[in-house]
């Protein structure tokens, strides 16, 4: 068996390596050494003993790869014909070519954990022309970041994932510490609350990956989260989220039942409070 070390796609052979994932980092403990795993293909962060993770093929590594990109290029498209009606220049689009109304689009600010994940946050933002800044930051950075970040950008729409997961499955369902970065979230919430509350502003947010805490989460302030079911999230679902709020008029509320049906596993997967929309004209 070939030494398991940083940076290798591998899966567990107990689950059928029905993930796939890269090895984050390899720690020493009493047991031996155990990897923890982040997905490569889903928003889910786990561990487990080195000896039960076996290398996945290069042809099934270049598959998935591909199904997620496809998956990207197919939102993109299926949004532009929604919305073709529209024509996006980077957070303003002219609707009325008679009248020319200027229409700008609400502002994203997205902050997620991981750096491949938050290439394809921004090219997804960018092929639509969504005003959008996208910055890769660990999960635990968040919370002592956002403030900042809040106040360079001033977004009217936050994003804050990365990746997430449950320890033990079966129990602690409102245990926080039995997420393994849902704590980051909801710290990272709570700060851009603070920082509304002191600048007097209404930030749309979203907050969650997989498995994460739900109900902490939308305690902590957010309007939108993962994951009520505590399932694998789509890579794509935060995306749309923020997409539907930054192209929908100011005057009307979003709820989920607004969005869900073009996210994965719809409610399971996000829920929330609601939110009004952030484009506006001028």
């Amino acid at each position: 068996m070939k030494n398991i070390k940083k940076g290798d796609i591998v899966g567990r052979k107990s689950y059928g390596k029905d993930i796939i994932f890269i090895v984050k980092n390899i720690i020493e403990t009493k047991v031996g050494k155990i990897a923890i795993l982040k997905g490569m293909t889903e928003r889910v962060e786990a561990d487990s003993k080195i000896e039960d993770l076996e290398l996945i093929e290069k042809e099934r590594i270049k598959v998935n790869v591909k199904q997620i990109d496809d998956e990207l290029e197919r939102r993109i498209k299926q949004s532009k014909i929604e919305n073709e009606d529209n024509n996006y220049t980077i957070g303003v689009l002219t609707k009325n070519k008679r009248t020319q109304e200027k229409i700008i689009t609400g502002k994203i600010l997205h902050l997620d954990g991981d750096r491949k994940y938050s290439e394809k946050s921004y090219r997804y933002y960018k092929k639509l022309g969504l005003n959008a800044i996208v910055k890769n930051i660990p999960e635990y950075k968040q919370p002592r970041i956002v403030y900042h970040l809040l106040e360079v950008y001033n977004p009217d729409i936050l994003v804050i994932t990365g990746h997430d997961g449950m320890i033990k499955r079966e129990t602690g369902y409102h245990d926080i510490y039995n997420y393994r970065n849902s704590r980051h979230f909801i710290n990272t919430v709570k700060e851009a609350r603070r920082y509304d509350e002191e600048k007097n502003k209404k930030t749309v947010i979203f907050a969650g990956a997989c498995q994460s805490y739900f109900e902490a989460i939308i305690s902590a302030g957010a309007n939108f989260a993962s994951s009520p079911a505590r399932i694998l999230i789509d890579f794509l679902d935060p995306l749309i989220v923020a997409e539907k709020i930054a192209i929908t008029e100011k005057y009307k509320y979003i709820t989920i039942d607004d969005i869900a049906k073009e996210l994965r596993d719809g409610k399971k997967g996000v829920s929330g409070v609601g939110a009004n929309g952030k484009m506006k004209t001028e």
